[in-house]
């Protein structure tokens, strides 16, 4: 990037910050810029288009409040955030931001606290939402494996970007999400490095995970984490939802045998007394994620209005 690009960004910074923090008018942006109205209406647009200026909405909808407190009572949950929909059903516009507003919640908090997180599209739109904050004081630990199967980078490992913006410990698992064999996936969670992530993991106060819908389009299939063959046998299972690996029933059942033998993450606990949040929406996870708040593996949910008006019926 030259000089010129840094100082345009610079001053787009500088008028986003006038416009949507100081309550600055355009009329006085430029007036402070020594520049044109229309000049500074363009750079609080490119603060926007830049994604310098990050907005969350702090005035809570009444139709989102009155769907949250029904499902807290249906689903007796310990955590629960409904933002408005859009006319696209499988849209994910928000999550990111409220997931972030949720995360850091508990990042602000001065007590100690071990933080677990998943992977996937959403926790990665929650990385890139979060504020930069001093967290020096928790501890951040991934819950799936950060390897492919080739030893290669998986490309949805999160927890090291937001340890980044917070300056959290974190402590990645360096293992590939799914071994190539149960007797494989025992050697591994056997390794000093490993088996010491697995003892702190009983011990987190608090987890966000995305859920993940099982047919053709499943995220472990189309990510080349499982086979053909293994999804096949997964769907005459039943499954219809998973989360860091794990796949699972209608009834929130964790299914025994087939990928979830060789799955490295650190197994999901039903009925938690510590707080799991689930982070997701769309059409196609409608049976997912309903499955997960009655089986009891999440007491926790970020969702849409769309969602939340499904799971109420």
């Amino acid at each position: 990037m030259t000089q010129k690009e840094i100082d345009k960004l610079d001053g787009a910074a500088r008028a986003g910050w006038l416009y949507y923090v100081a309550g600055y008018t355009q009329d006085q942006i430029a007036n402070e810029f020594g520049i044109s109205r229309q000049s500074a209406q363009r750079m609080v647009s490119l603060a926007m288009t830049e994604k310098l200026i990050k907005v969350r909405l702090d005035h809570p909808i009444s139709s989102c409040m009155d769907l949250n407190a029904k499902l807290i009572k249906k689903y007796d949950l310990k955590e629960c955030e409904i933002i408005p929909s859009i006319e696209e059903g499988n849209n994910v516009t928000g999550l990111g931001e409220a997931g972030a507003s949720m995360m850091e919640k508990y990042l602000v908090q001065e007590k100690k606290l071990i933080i677990a997180v998943g992977t996937g599209r959403v926790l990665k739109m929650i990385a890139n939402e979060l504020s930069p904050i001093d967290s020096s004081q928790h501890s951040i630990i991934s819950l799936v494996g950060n390897m492919t199967n080739d030893g290669s980078a998986s490309a949805h490992e999160v927890v090291s970007k937001i340890s980044d913006k917070v300056n959290a410990t974190y402590f990645p698992m360096p293992l590939p999400v799914i071994a190539n064999s149960a007797k494989e996936k025992e050697l591994l969670h056997s390794l000093q490095s490993t088996s010491s992530i697995l003892s702190l993991a009983k011990h987190v106060d608090v987890t966000f995970v995305g859920i993940g819908q099982f047919d053709q389009n499943a995220p472990l299939y189309k990510d080349s984490f499982i086979n053909k063959e293994e999804l096949q046998g997964l769907l005459e299972a039943k499954a219809v939802g998973e989360i860091t690996g794990w796949a699972y029933n209608n009834k929130g059942e964790i299914i025994q045998g087939h990928s979830n033998d060789k799955v490295t993450s650190i197994p999901l606990v039903k009925n938690s007394k510590k707080v799991v949040i689930a982070i997701a929406a769309g059409d196609n996870k409608q049976e997912a994620i309903k499955a997960a708040l009655e089986g009891k593996l999440i007491n926790g949910l970020i969702t849409n209005e769309r969602m939340a008006e499904f799971l109420l019926q």
